[in-house]
């Protein structure tokens, strides 16, 4: 026999540690003893840290005594010295004492003389086996900052499972720094702890006492696997912070761009103005004079309209930060689309001429000479290759200028003919056939002709026309 007393339900006693809270365990003693009662005495090293109750007793044959042990915290701490797994040891004396009287369940400390325990007596075992591990939410929350994944796996495992995971202190409540443990991992990128916390239903949303959610720590940290994450457990991709901005404001304001796409592609609303100063994400991006930002919220219908509470849209606000390149994005290349689209030349010179990118695309990658040549404004189209125009400019679609002319049937604006090519050959699908018509002008009056007879052929055919068969030009 190697011991008078097992430990239940094992060596491992776990400490649950919340602040505010008494931080305590237990553990039960069974006499293994069929016959004969035995004496136990429970011994803390570290005296100051700890309370146990009681600390020494009377054991009946094969009966149980449960022990209370009580961790003090360090004063101005959350936290134990040391965890998961304690530093701290304790011995467990026993002895067998026949025919001792037994008032109870257990005696007082007073029942049992510290003489019983002496290395005299030949009956005398010592365990020094007893270890502490500490649970809690400042200690799982540490331990997810610290990146410590075995630990985390184990503070949770060794958790009780009576906590209800689904609303566990261990994940939900408060950490030191005020956020729980699943937003402490979500802003420093741990996936795989990440993961772990999902599993143990730790919720997705803004605890109360967070300034941030898990979503919005992740944006910010530009953390897109655990955006992943989070989506696919069904996070709300426009929960607010406590200041009331949306992950998208925050990725958008450190320039996290493929966290910016991924919030995006989830269905984060690009248009929800903040709770301060009544920003949207462009408005935001705007300030920055994020070029790649502005075009990206842009092409995912991003209002420009709209203003803040200072009556300032995004146009106003790169102009207040003297982001010249924006200006085109934000307004001067809607005004020159439209001037394009009415055919007012003088509007478009004058745009120009005030920093309006000529090859600027709108949301669809229409660019002016597009929208021009889609209209049938000839001097338009004229004006704006004078200027420089890229002709072969595609938009989402890969069509050109001059797939837009030819299908909207204006081909005396083709651009191709405005810019004196020597030869366009226009490919295009009618009634499945393909057909081509090869355009001379290395002798434009000779041909003149047979050219206007061809385009009229051409231009007979818009009613018919297929933009969803193969359209090219070569």
């Amino acid at each position: 026999m190697d011991r008078l007393i097992s430990l239940e339900p094992s060596n491992l006693v776990v400490i649950r540690v919340e602040p505010g809270q008494k931080c305590s365990g237990q553990l039960t003693l069974r006499n293994v003893m069929y016959t004969i009662p035995v004496a136990f005495r429970f011994q803390p090293r570290n005296k100051d840290r700890y309370t146990v109750k009681p600390l020494t007793g009377i054991v009946a044959p094969l009966g149980t005594v449960t022990v209370e042990i009580v961790y003090h915290l360090p004063p101005g701490s959350f936290l134990p010295d040391s965890f998961p797994c304690s530093d701290d040891s304790f011995l467990l004396h026993s002895v067998v004492v026949p025919g001792a009287a037994i008032k109870g369940s257990m005696s007082s400390f007073d029942a049992v003389p510290n003489d019983w325990f002496t290395t005299k007596k030949k009956q005398v075992f010592v365990d020094s086996g007893i270890k502490i591990m500490f649970v809690g939410s400042p200690v799982l929350a540490q331990l997810v900052m610290d990146g410590s994944m075995d630990d985390v796996r184990e503070v949770l495992d060794r958790s009780d499972p009576a906590w209800n995971p689904a609303n566990s202190p261990d994940i939900e409540l408060r950490s030191r720094s005020g956020s729980t443990p699943l937003e402490a991992a979500a802003g420093c990128g741990e996936e795989l702890i990440v993961e772990l916390l999902l599993a143990h239903k730790a919720s997705t949303e803004r605890s109360e006492w967070s300034s941030w959610g898990p979503i919005h720590r992740a944006a910010v940290g530009g953390h897109v696997e655990v955006l992943r994450l989070l989506f696919l457990k069904g996070a709300n991709v426009d929960a607010l912070t406590k200041d009331g901005n949306t992950a998208l404001h925050l990725a958008v304001e450190e320039r996290r761009k493929d966290c910016i796409r991924l919030l995006l592609a989830n269905g984060s609303k690009p248009d929800v103005r903040n709770t301060k100063e009544g920003d949207t994400p462009l408005h935001i991006a705007a300030g920055l004079g994020d070029e790649q930002i502005v075009k990206l919220l842009l092409q995912k219908g991003a209002n420009k309209d709209i203003r803040n509470k200072t009556g300032k849209t995004a146009y106003d606000v790169a102009v207040e930060y003297g982001h010249v390149r924006l200006f085109d994005a934000l307004k001067l290349g809607d005004s020159l689309c439209f001037a394009a689209r009415k055919g007012e030349v003088r509007s478009i010179q004058r745009l120009i001429e005030n920093g309006a990118a000529i090859n600027g695309r709108d949301q669809h990658g229409w660019t002016a000479l597009h929208r021009a040549s889609f209209k049938g404004r000839i001097d338009t189209v004229k004006t704006l290759i004078d200027k420089g125009i890229d002709i072969d400019l595609k938009d989402e679609e890969g069509y050109t200028a001059l797939h837009c002319a030819v299908e909207s049937g204006h081909t005396d604006t083709n651009p191709w003919r405005c810019n004196k090519r020597w030869y366009a050959s226009i490919y295009f699908a009618s009634f499945g056939t393909i057909r081509k018509w090869k355009i001379g002008k290395r002798n434009r009056n000779k041909d003149s002709t047979v050219e206007e007879e061809k385009l009229k052929d051409v231009r007979g055919l818009r009613g018919s026309f297929d933009r969803s068969l193969a359209l090219a030009v070569v």
